[in-house]
C-alpha cells in the first residue's frame, strides 16, 4: 500500500511491530534507487510488550527517491520499515517479520520526503514465541508502480541497526501485620511475572533477584534495603524489623528479555 501526502488518507499496513528504538544509515536499494534513512523509532526507548495491550512506537525515517520519481505521486513509489530475525531479510516479512502500521510522508523536496507515523504490534496475534524478545534486525521494503497501476520494481534490503522487544514484567508486594509494633518483624511477600507470548499470560519469572525497597512515610524517595531471589514460581518473600511508618514495594531493574517492574508501594503503620 502506498505512502499518502499530507493532505491524503494515511497508508496502513496491516500487521504487527515489536520494536525498540533505532537510528538507521540508510538502506540502499539497488532494484529500486530508494534510499531510505533517518529511520527512528519508539523516540530512542525499548518497547516492551504485554499480553493482551497494542502497543503503537512511534516511526519517522526519510525517503530519497531516485531520478524521474516525484515524492509528490503517491502512486509511483513505497517505501517502508519491517523488523525480522532468524531469517534473510528477503524472507524476512514472511517469516514472522514485523511491519509497520500507519505513516504519512511529507514532501520536502522533489525527491526527499520524511515520513512519521506509529507502528503496530497485538501480542494476541503478532508474537508466538519468547524468543521473539531478543534484537530484530531492521528491513526495508521498497517498491517502485507502472503509470497506471502494476509493480515496476521491488527489493528488500537491510538497514544497519537493531530493534530490541522485550516482554512486559509485573511485581506484586504485601507487607504484614498491619500495623506493627516497633522494632517486631514485618514479613514481605509478593511476586514477579512477565509475559509469556506463547501462553498469552503472565507467568512467574524463576530464579530472578529483585529488590526490596523501602519509602518513608512523608518522602518521595524509595532506597533498596535487601535483595531476594524468586522461586520456581516467581514468588518473593523475606523479612524486616520494622522501625518507622513507610511503604514497601517489589523492585525489578529488568534483563535482557524484560522489561522493569516495581509494585505500588504497601503502607505498614508502626506503633
Amino acid at each position: 500500500m502506498k505512502t499518502s501526502g499530507r493532505t491524503g488518507a494515511a497508508g496502513v499496513i496491516v500487521g504487527a511491530l515489536a520494536l525498540s528504538a533505532f537510528a538507521a544509515p540508510p538502506a540502499q536499494a539497488a532494484g529500486t534507487g530508494i534510499t531510505v534513512s533517518r529511520v527512528v523509532v519508539n523516540g530512542g526507548a525499548t518497547v516492551v510488550v504485554g499480553t493482551s495491550d497494542v502497543k503503537r512506537p512511534s516511526l519517522t525515517f526519510r525517503v530519497t527517491l531516485p531520478s524521474g520519481y516525484s515524492t509528490s505521486d503517491w502512486s509511483a513509489w513505497s517505501a517502508r520499515p519491517f523488523l525480522y530475525h532468524g531469517t534473510t531479510v528477503a524472507k524476512g516479512l514472511d517469516d514472522g517479520g514485523l511491519r509497520t502500521g500507519i505513516y504519512t510522508c511529507y514532501p520536502t523536496t522533489a525527491r526527499i520526503a520524511d515520513c512519521e507515523g506509529s507502528l503496530y504490534i497485538d501480542p494476541r496475534y503478532d508474537l508466538d514465541s519468547n524468543n521473539d524478545a531478543t534484537t530484530w534486525n531492521i528491513g526495508v521494503l521498497t517498491q517502485l508502480w507502472k503509470p497506471g497501476g502494476g509493480l515496476k520494481a521491488e527489493q528488500h534490503v537491510t538497514a544497519s541497526g537493531a530493534v530490541k522487544v522485550k516482554r512486559w514484567a509485573k511485581a506484586t508486594v504485601n507487607a504484614s501485620p498491619e500495623p506493627v509494633t516497633k522494632g517486631g518483624t514485618i514479613t514481605v511477600t509478593g511476586s514477579l511475572k512477565r509475559a509469556d507470548w506463547v501462553k498469552h499470560a503472565y507467568t512467574g519469572y524463576a530464579g530472578t533477584s529483585v529488590s526490596l525497597q523501602f519509602r518513608k512515610a512523608g518522602s518521595s524517595v524509595y532506597s533498596t534495603v535487601k535483595t531476594a531471589t524468586t522461586s520456581s514460581t516467581g514468588s518473593l518473600k523475606t523479612t524486616v524489623k520494622a522501625t518507622v511508618d513507610g511503604y514497601w514495594r517489589w523492585s525489578f531493574g529488568g534483563s535482557s528479555t524484560s522489561g522493569t517492574a516495581a509494585a505500588a508501594g504497601d503502607f505498614v503503620d508502626v506503633r
